[in-house]
């Protein structure tokens, strides 16, 4: 029986399909049909950006993401930063996905810095877990005095690595911070001197047995800097988490920013950010549930990162950012275990960013035809936002 379609996405279609133009022929042939974009949050005194989403149990949509102050119209400053001693992250919701009204709710501001990248999962049961990591900034005395290794930022900042939130009663409050376990091969330590908590951006799993995987980065070599991925795994709903395996590790390519998915076979894919790589995007696979990765490969494209969605049919939507001309959001179906990647054909959804200072979708399925891709956008190097664009499969 095929879900129903919310009242206001139904108007939503009537109303596109009598006014829209026609696709062309190779718009038809593609596996999605973009519907149109839509603006979720924008407010000219924030910098808004780095979204994830998640359908409630409610059914209702939570849409989290990082707000700092937009220095250039708040303080006059020439620019901003990614990483900011203001940042925030907030949450809105949506009943249905396209209408999103009100401002944004505290989710967490850190006690000793600014906050990153909010990566929302839903879990069976309902609860809400949010992984993040923070950033310290120090004056000059405290700068001169904290412990090595450290990693600091262009801008003075002191990293402090990962930590996570856990709601239970679908957003409205969080519990935390919850902080995993440091692990041996990270070799930075925090401003305080402490190991750094495991981190990193990207979107985490539960397996079909309860299990809940997230990928991290760590800094494992200091000159030349390097930096790769490890699995992670927690057997109590994201209280506790043990180090598992590694998953993606090189002598020159650098791995950090990485998504993970349960394909219906039960393999695990990893789908990761590079540097030093040509800004490809690479691939890694385990069959054995996480305790070893096959060597890691080429996608054969570029763009990142990548957050991996399951449809209905059991294909799987790929996006990620596209940070060369013209600067968008692209996106790939894949067939359901994945191993496509190569030969999918790839969709352009956006093409009209303001520069590279974009990206970093996350997408959501709406029914069993559409699904609704986030991210945080500018046009004519405006206004940071947050913005979505609406497809159809």
């Amino acid at each position: 029986m095929r879900k129903k379609i919310s009242p206001t996405l139904i108007l939503l279609l009537v109303a596109l399909s009598a006014f829209a133009q026609q696709p062309s022929s190779s718009e038809n042939n593609l596996p999605a049909t973009k519907i149109r974009d839509l603006v979720i949050y924008q407010d000219s005194n924030y910098y808004a950006t780095f979204p994830s989403i998640v359908r409630k149990a409610d059914g209702e949509f939570l849409i989290a993401f990082r707000r700092a102050p937009d220095r250039r119209v708040v303080f006059s400053e020439d620019g901003n930063s990614h990483v900011d001693p203001n940042s925030y992250l907030v949450s809105m919701s949506s009943k249905d996905g396209i209408t999103w009204e009100g401002e944004p709710e505290l989710i967490y501001a850190h006690d000793f810095g600014g906050s990153q990248d909010p990566c929302l999962l839903r879990l069976r049961d309902g609860t809400l877990l949010c992984a993040s990591y923070g950033w310290a900034f120090l004056q000059e005395d405290g700068l001169e005095s904290i412990p090595e290794p450290h990693f600091q930022n262009r801008n003075g900042s002191v990293f402090l690595g990962g930590y996570l939130l856990r709601s239970i009663d679908g957003g409205s409050q969080w519990a935390g911070p919850i902080y995993p376990p440091h692990i041996e091969p990270e070799v930075h330590v925090d401003p305080m001197g402490n190991p750094i908590p495991a981190y990193n951006r990207g979107a985490m799993y539960e397996g079909k047995n309860g299990r809940i995987y997230w990928i991290v980065a760590a800094n494992d070599r200091i000159s030349p800097r390097r930096t790769s991925n490890y699995l992670l795994v927690s057997d109590d709903k994201g209280k506790n988490w043990e180090h598992l395996s590694t998953v993606a590790r090189d002598e020159e390519v650098l791995f950090n920013e990485a998504s993970i998915y349960e394909t219906p076979k039960g393999d695990l894919v990893a789908f990761i950010r590079t540097a030093n790589f040509e800004d490809q995007a690479v691939i890694a696979r385990s069959t054995d549930g996480g305790k070893s990765f096959g060597q890691w490969q080429s996608m054969g494209f570029q763009g990142h990162p990548l957050q991996a969605t399951r449809l209905p049919d059991n294909r799987v939507l790929l996006v990620y950012g596209y940070r060369h001309e013209p600067y968008g959001i692209r996106a790939r179906i894949l067939n359901p275990e994945c191993t496509d990647f190569a030969t999918a054909e790839e969709i352009i959804l956006r093409e009209d960013g303001g520069n590279g200072d974009i990206g970093y979708p996350w997408a959501v399925v709406l029914d069993d035809r559409h699904a609704l891709v986030t991210y945080y956008f500018n046009k004519e190097n405006g206004t940071r936002h947050i913005a979505g664009t609406l497809i159809e499969f």
